[in-house]
């Protein structure tokens, strides 16, 4: 039946399963070309020769940027609609994942990814809001738990096409290919998304939306879980970012293909988010976070086998731990919350995507220096002030009243 201006999506409808599959495809698109340079550090690296730490600059420079549009994107969203955003994000991203496949230096291709992350932000920054507005309250779960999962199954999947692609012909061939699948899933986002029935065009009021971005800095619980998006973040980029350099170098000799599919690991991210889930209902979100925050530390010391599979087992430990600690405290935000939800959330993704990039790129300074032990030790520091971290949130903060909003 046709969708009545009233209502809204509801599970079992055409437009719901239509709208559901779009936020996918979006989600998948989005992760695939943000992080598909990823694997390809090391290849950068020995063709223009430059340091892991510059090379990462491809990603760092990308979501260090993507983090401070996020809210001019949702400024933005308020003024002229959520669809025509997020379509404007996605076509604009996979046109410039195109360019970078014709970049002629490295130069041109940090700006090429510069620009992608600006536009990028288009899509995390709205895609939450309009499912919230368009989907029915009962219905929300699935669709939102379809779209996190396009984001995860995104990232391995652009990781593991532009892989295999610069073994079997070159880097600019992944990129290139990885952009028309971006574009062919934009365009199928573009037609298949159900236009918003419930938006209603908001005027910007600067100094209001700025006091509800400044209460939030005013209870330390929330900052806590700001502080915690960005070290906990920090760690996993940096561990992913510098992983494939020591998988292509002795004592595992893997090629670029294999060191893409170890990507795959990221797949128990996605039980491991709502199993955590679940298990936080009945245990307290405290003592999931301390948990998993534990089960990274366990991971990460692996990774100094020379065992590849001592190390991928590694690696899985700490990733089930990442995610699980990174779905417990972002659902943390919305309910901790006095006021301003939304833009609580807009700081933790700003907080998770500062982290990632500054992590990420200090990370190469300690390749560089010190190899993988040097990252093993910087990630199990930033571990310890994820501790310092849950500690005041889970021990200290909850003795302390709230301020009011």
């Amino acid at each position: 039946m046709a969708l009545q201006s009233s209502d809204y999506l509801e599970r079992g409808t055409k437009e719901y399963r239509q709208g559901s599959l779009a936020l996918f495809a979006a989600g998948l698109a989005t992760f695939a070309v943000l992080y598909c340079v990823q694997p390809l550090f090391p290849v950068y690296s020995l063709e223009w020769r430059l340091s892991p730490a510059t090379v990462s600059l491809t990603l760092s420079v990308s979501t260090i940027l993507l983090a401070v549009s996020l809210p001019v994107a949702g400024f933005i969203s308020d003024r002229i609609g959520r669809k025509t955003v997020m379509t404007a994000a996605l076509l604009l991203s996979s046109f410039c994942c195109l360019g970078t496949a014709f970049a002629p230096n490295f130069a041109s291709l940090l700006l090429l990814r510069a620009i992608q992350g600006i536009v990028l932000a288009g899509l995390p920054a709205v895609a939450m809001t309009y499912l919230a507005e368009e989907i029915e309250a009962k219905s929300l779960g699935f669709a939102m738990g379809l779209y996190i999962s396009g984001n995860t199954v995104g990232g391995l999947f652009g990781r593991v096409v532009v892989s295999s692609a610069s073994d079997l012909l070159s880097w600019r061939w992944g990129i290139g290919l990885l952009a028309v699948i971006s574009l062919v899933a934009s365009l199928f986002f573009w037609r298949r998304l159900p236009s918003s029935q419930h938006f209603k065009p908001k005027r910007l009021q600067p100094r209001a939306i700025l006091r509800q971005f400044a209460v939030q800095f005013q209870e330390a619980g929330m900052v806590c879980l700001f502080a915690l998006a960005a070290i906990l973040m920090g760690g996993f980029v940096t561990l992913y970012n510098y992983l494939g350099f020591r998988l292509l170098a002795a004592p595992f000799h893997l090629s670029q293909t294999l060191v893409g599919w170890i990507f795959v690991i990221y797949l128990v991210g996605t039980f491991s988010s709502s199993w955590m889930g679940r298990v936080s209902d009945r245990i307290g979100r405290g003592s999931v976070l301390w948990m998993n925050i534990l089960l990274m530390l366990l991971g990460i010391l692996p990774t100094l086998s020379s065992h590849l599979a001592v190390v991928v087992l590694g690696v899985g430990i700490f990733t089930f731990g990442f995610f699980g600690s990174h779905s417990t405290a972002s659902s943390w935000v919305g309910s901790r919350a006095l006021t301003g939800k939304a833009q609580a959330s807009s700081l933790y993704l700003l907080f998770y995507y500062l982290g990632s990039s500054l992590g990420g790129s200090i990370g190469g300074i300690f390749w560089g220096r010190y190899a993988w032990g040097g990252v093993v030790g910087m990630i199990a520091l930033l571990l310890l002030l994820a501790m310092v971290a849950a500690f005041l949130l889970t021990v200290v903060v909850p003795r302390k009243e709230a301020l009011p909003a």
